[in-house]
């Protein structure tokens, strides 16, 4: 299976502050992930001196249009050197295939990683419902990450509720990257779906994403080490 790794959201609303929290740790002690806020905030250059530190970085765009136009994103993004890229499985098997045959045109130094979203960890079975997706959550989760596997995706998001049925239907090395990770102490915030790190780890998830009980907590690079030495199987 892949080696477990922590990677930090970097929620925070301009360049200057998620650096003073970077300045803090050293590349193998987690990646790092830059969402909309950040990149729109900090633009690719702050990706690309993120990059230069050594630190792998998950760029979280979550690319959802037609192929042409996602297959040229996800070349882009391979070009800064990124380790990690991800679209919306449920763009449909064209777009992330034409998005597998984009990175694949770079050499293997410029191929990030690259996974699909499944039912993203803020959506509770009402909310999909209700968005016009039939099924029960597990069951649409399952579906769609067994069709970004047949696209040869390295793996998925999804909430560890449901890693443990896309482990059992996925080969070893898949990748499976979840959100919404709490302590059992922490507050909940947007999250529905959430589970503790050892919970995550047990499920079979190699990839959890962990933001403000990070990055808003007094001591963040102490935060960091707890959620490390919490994301261990016994």
């Amino acid at each position: 299976m892949t080696s477990r790794m922590v990677i930090v959201a970097l929620d925070y609303p301009d360049p200057e502050l998620a650096l003073q929290f970077v300045d803090k740790i050293q590349p193998d002690s987690c990646a790092l992930k830059v969402g909309f806020e950040l990149f729109l905030s900090g633009g690719p250059n702050f990706v690309e001196k993120l990059v230069a530190r050594g630190f792998k970085v998950f760029l979280d765009l979550k690319f959802h249009d037609i192929p042409n136009t996602v297959a040229k994103a996800c070349s882009v993004a391979a070009k800064m050197g990124v380790w990690m890229v991800n679209v919306h499985a449920s763009g449909g098997a064209g777009m992330m295939l034409a998005a597998r045959e984009a990175i694949d045109k770079h050499d293997a130094s410029l191929q990030p990683k690259l996974i699909a979203v499944t039912v993203l960890t803020s959506m509770n079975q009402e909310t999909l419902t209700a968005v016009g997706v039939s099924g029960q959550i597990n069951q649409v989760v399952c579906k769609w990450a067994a069709m970004a596997e047949q696209a040869n995706l390295d793996g998925v998001v999804s909430s560890a509720q449901e890693a443990a049925l896309i482990r059992a239907q996925s080969t070893p090395k898949f990748m499976i990257v979840t959100p919404g990770i709490r302590l059992p102490s922490d507050n909940k915030d947007d999250q529905k779906r959430i589970v503790t790190p050892s919970d995550a780890c047990t499920a079979g998830v190699t990839h959890i994403v962990v933001g403000r009980p990070i990055t808003q907590a007094q001591d963040p690079c102490a935060a960091l080490e707890v959620f490390r030495e919490a994301f261990t199987c016994a």
